[in-house]
């Protein structure tokens, strides 16, 4: 990359602005932090403005549960209100159209012609073997079989775990359904999505929803940077995600950026941050010599005070015992 030295300014906030060659040098040492991985960022011209883009890493850090989407497999391939069989929405096309079925024709078939019985019990029309199904029945419906209603266990075909991944992301490695569309992420754990240097707070919050599917709303969260100090500062709606991370440094064990919910985190600032990690009795020693000290002070000013009185006081009977001159 050419980090040539540049004059112009580059916004990172609301009427806060910073110059392109101290930022390509900020790039620079994020970059070399991640040499040889995929966060490492790429800058671009685009109509005389600087961009950033890459994967910007943001930690889970919810307390409730987060609502999920339906699976939109199942609204694809619900099977007709007149259907009274449960694999009946296997007749669908690639293309998710719904083909005509088969006709069985009516064959006599003589005892000569008889299939083994071994492959009799294995016939996915049998009852025995329906029933099985019935109770092996998937939460996640297949548009497509390649063996009719016949299933092995809950195992997938690649194809199938293919398929699935393209249509829907996954939160840990999991994937969702409607029986377990309330879930609440694991603290700390870490996810990513692709952004740039223009994208705002509130873009990369609805970016980030609509990855996993999320209902709730982006207003009920906020982009938090955590240090580990236990400093937690704000991302405001003005400012640039991305940027904020480069400014901060690439190093994840000094700062993350976490997604938090609004009414449930309360910025800290770097002055209380000191003091949060020491123990209970180190914080009572402190609050003892604040409290000393205080008291010296008080004291000091009574005297202060008390001295200037009394000159008060002296100069008046002074004046009093002059007598007044006409």
């Amino acid at each position: 990359m050419d980090y040539s030295h540049e004059t112009s300014l580059v916004p990172c906030g609301q009427d806060k602005y910073i110059s392109k060659n101290e930022l390509l040098l900020h790039l620079k040492t994020y970059n070399l932090y991640y040499e040889g991985q995929n966060l490492q960022l790429r800058h671009r011209e685009e109509e005389d403005e600087f961009i950033v883009e890459g994967l910007l890493n943001i930690s889970w850090g919810l307390r409730r549960p987060i609502r999920l989407q339906m699976q939109d497999d199942n609204e694809r391939i619900r099977p007709p209100p007149s259907s009274s069989s449960w694999h009946s929405g296997c007749n669908l096309g690639a293309q998710g159209t719904i083909l005509k079925p088969l006709t069985v024709p009516n064959i006599q078939i003589s005892e000569v012609d008889a299939p083994p019985e071994s492959e009799q019990t294995s016939s996915p029309t049998d009852s025995r073997g329906l029933k099985t199904l019935q109770e092996d029945t998937p939460q996640l419906m297949r548009t497509r079989s390649d063996v009719g209603v016949r299933r092995r266990g809950n195992v997938r075909t690649p194809s199938d775990q293919r398929r699935i991944r393209r249509h829907r992301f996954s939160i840990n490695g999991h994937f969702y359904n409607h029986k377990t569309s309330v879930f609440t992420p694991a603290y700390g754990s870490v996810t990513n999505v692709r952004i740039n240097s223009t994208m705002t707070t509130p873009q990369v919050l609805k970016l980030l929803l609509n990855k996993f599917k999320i209902e709730n709303s982006a207003e009920e969260f906020a982009l938090y940077v955590v240090h580990t100090s236990g400093e937690k500062q704000k991302l405001k709606n003005t400012d640039y995600p991305l940027v904020a991370r480069i400014l901060q440094g690439p190093c994840e064990q000094v700062s993350k950026v976490f997604l938090m919910e609004k009414d449930q985190v309360e910025e800290v600032t770097y002055d209380v941050a000191q003091y949060i990690k020491f123990e209970m009795p180190v914080l009572k020693s402190f609050i003892q010599k604040l409290q000393e000290e205080e008291d010296r002070e008080v004291k000091k000013l009574i005297r202060k005070y008390t001295v200037l009185r009394l000159m008060i006081r002296q100069r008046l009977e002074e004046m009093a015992e002059t007598p007044a001159t006409i």
